[in-house]
C-alpha cells in the first residue's frame, strides 16, 4: 500500500503548492482512493507535477464536513468522470470555527448525483470499511476547541457527527486513515489498534510551551502503550509533532505534500521520500 500526500499545510518538495488541508492517494493491490481533497484545486495541481492521474481513482473519501478537506470536491468532479465520492449525511450540516465564520462543504456539491451518504459503517469491498463511530462512547474527553456546528437553531459545540475513518485491511495489515481526529485520537486509536495510523491528530492549538505540554505527554505515553505506528500530518502542527517525536521516536512519523509512505507486511511503515 502506498500513500501520498497530494494536500498539507506543508512541502516535502520543491514547486509543489502547500496548503492548510489534507489529501492523500492511497493506493492499494485492489483499489485507488482519494481521501479528502484539501481546501482548494491545489491538490489536483500537486498531483500533476508529481505525475498522478486522477482518472485511475475510483473510490473518494471525505472524511468530514470542513472545507479544508472537502474545497477542492468541485474540482475533482470535473477531473475524473466515475468514482463515487463517499461522504457522511451529516457532512453539509453547519459548521463554524472559533470566529463564527462557515468552514463547512459548499452546499452546491450536493447537486452532484456522484456523492454517497454514509451511516455508522459502510464495506466498500476489497478490504476498505468507513465507519463513523458515532455509537461508540469515547474513553477520553474530546476536546471541540471552540468549533461548533447549528443545532436547533443555535450554535453549540460540534460533536463531530460528520467526521468518519477509512480502515484498509491489506497483506494482514489494518492501516486506518483519520483527516483530523476531531473525536480524539486517543479515543480512535482504542477504538480501532490499528497497525498503522496516519492522519491529523488535531493537536495545533495546544501550547508546547504551556499546560498544552501536559496533554501531549498524557497523548504520547497512552499511543505508546500500544502496538501502533503512527503518520502524523495536517492538523497535528509543526511544533507539536517535533514534540511528540522527541518522545515517540521512529514510532511517529510525518507525511509533508509530495511525500509517499508505503505501508506492507514486513515494514509496519517506511517513508520512501518524494517521487520522481
Amino acid at each position: 500500500m502506498r500513500v501520498t500526500a497530494l494536500a498539507e499545510n506543508t512541502s516535502g518538495r520543491e514547486g509543489l503548492v502547500a496548503e492548510h488541508g489534507l489529501s492523500l492517494l492511497v493506493e492499494t493491490d485492489a483499489r485507488t482512493v482519494l481521501f479528502d481533497t484539501g481546501q482548494s484545486p491545489a491538490f489536483a495541481d500537486n498531483a500533476r507535477r508529481l505525475g498522478i492521474d486522477l482518472d485511475a481513482v475510483d473510490t473518494v473519501v471525505i472524511s468530514h464536513g470542513h472545507y479544508d478537506h472537502g474545497g477542492g470536491l468541485a474540482t475533482f468532479l470535473e477531473l475524473n468522470d466515475h468514482a463515487p465520492v463517499y461522504l457522511s449525511r451529516h457532512a453539509f450540516e453547519e459548521h463554524r470555527n472559533t470566529r463564527e465564520k462557515d468552514i463547512g462543504l459548499d452546499p452546491a456539491l450536493r447537486e452532484s448525483g456522484r456523492l454517497v451518504y454514509t451511516d455508522d459503517h459502510l464495506d466498500l469491498g476489497d478490504g476498505l470499511e468507513l465507519f463513523s463511530c458515532n455509537d461508540r462512547v469515547p474513553a477520553h474527553q474530546v476536546n471541540a476547541f471552540g468549533l461548533t456546528m447549528r443545532s436547533d437553531g443555535e450554535l453549540v459545540p460540534d460533536d463531530f457527527r460528520h467526521e468518519q475513518y477509512l480502515l484498509v485491511t491489506e497483506r494482514g495489515r489494518r492501516v486506518l486513515f483519520s483527516g483530523c481526529s476531531h473525536k480524539g485520537v486517543l479515543n480512535i486509536e482504542e477504538w480501532f489498534e490499528p497497525d498503522v495510523l496516519i492522519g491529523g491528530f488535531h493537536f495545533m492549538r495546544l501550547d508546547v510551551e504551556g499546560a498544552g505540554r501536559d496533554v501531549l505527554d498524557d497523548a504520547a505515553e497512552k499511543l505508546l502503550s500500544h502496538e501502533t505506528d503512527y503518520v502524523t500530518c495536517h492538523c497535528t502542527g509543526a511544533d507539536q509533532y517535533r514534540y511528540l517525536r522527541g518522545i515517540m521516536g521512529e514510532r511517529l512519523g510525518y507525511l509533508a505534500c509530495g511525500e509517499t509512505v508505503v505501508v506492507c507486511r514486513t515494514f509496519r511503515a517506511s517513508n520512501e521520500g518524494t517521487r520522481g
